[in-house]
């Protein structure tokens, strides 16, 4: 049964099976499904609540921008330092175009080059996308990370943490190549999580290729930028889930839907399955 399929049948109302219990005998790994949301002031909730859905419309802005909408439009006295220590190291934002603060990697990582310029993606598997976002909650927040493939724009494993840290996103990948197999390429930004030897070794070690978009160049991994906003604005924003063990639910049901039962325009308004799953005998060849 597909990793997907497994997640879906997993309650935690149940009256005599906890959810470790369950995930045991599907075979999950409990510590990538549910996590107790990480806590913040009042004041950073609602600042990190309104940058992110504004983030979300003007991907443009830095933070000094950002500063101006909270500032300036929301009326909020607040200090710079406050907003960019929030921007940066808390929700891991970046604008789309290059700065003086975007993403940044370990000093002594390595950054692999950007491999998709000019390629054509002609097959499922060739090319796989991932990064992490910054999930509000009513009472801290939670990190979402997902893989999706670029031919096919099926999400091939996604995971939730209130950390971001580099073995919660190898872990991810790992379990998307036990379920699909490897891809050629996985493109990824520079962050630290991603250039970090516990991240890089993973990819290398299961046979893919890196490619690491250039700084700030959020629109280089674009597939996953937009699978950000639809998620937020068709389901987390609109289910205003309580909990992480809510999260996880609604966003298993959403992404299987995204995967088997939405039809998606840049695909010859195909399902991604469809693709995605039509050429599983030639990638087992």
């Amino acid at each position: 049964m597909p990793l997907a399929e497994k997640r879906l049948l997993l309650d935690s109302s149940h009256p005599k099976l906890s959810l470790s219990r369950q995930c045991r005998l599907l075979s999950i790994n409990r510590s990538s499904l549910y996590y107790k949301p990480r806590a913040a002031s009042e004041l950073n909730l609602e600042l990190m609540r309104l940058m992110d859905k504004h983030y979300i419309d003007h991907p443009y802005k830095g933070c000094p921008r950002m500063y101006v909408y909270l500032t300036q439009d929301e009326g909020y006295k607040v200090s710079r330092n406050r907003v960019r220590r929030l921007y940066y190291d808390v929700m891991g934002l970046r604008a789309i175009f290059p700065g003086p603060h975007t993403s940044k990697r370990g000093k002594d990582h390595k950054v692999y080059p950007y491999l998709l310029r000019g390629l054509a993606i002609v097959q499922p598997n060739q090319v796989w996308a991932t990064d992490i976002t910054y999930v509000p909650m009513p009472k801290g927040f939670l990190y979402l990370t997902a893989i999706i493939d670029l031919y096919s724009r099926f999400v091939v494993n996604w995971s939730l943490s209130n950390t971001m840290e580099a073995a919660w996103c190898a872990g991810c990948f790992e379990e998307a190549v036990a379920e699909w197999g490897a891809p050629q390429i996985i493109n990824t930004d520079q962050g630290s999580q991603y250039t970090s030897d516990a991240f890089t070794s993973t990819v290398l070690g299961k046979g893919a290729r890196l490619s690491m978009d250039g700084k700030g160049r959020a629109t280089d991994n674009a597939f996953i930028e937009n699978l950000w906003k639809m998620a937020k604005y068709e389901d987390i924003y609109l289910k205003a889930y309580e909990d992480g063990i809510e999260l996880h639910n609604g966003l298993a049901q959403y992404f299987y839907n995204w995967n088997f039962h939405r039809r998606h325009s840049k695909i010859g308004d195909k399902y991604p399955s469809q693709l995605y799953l039509q050429s599983r005998p030639a990638l087992c060849q």
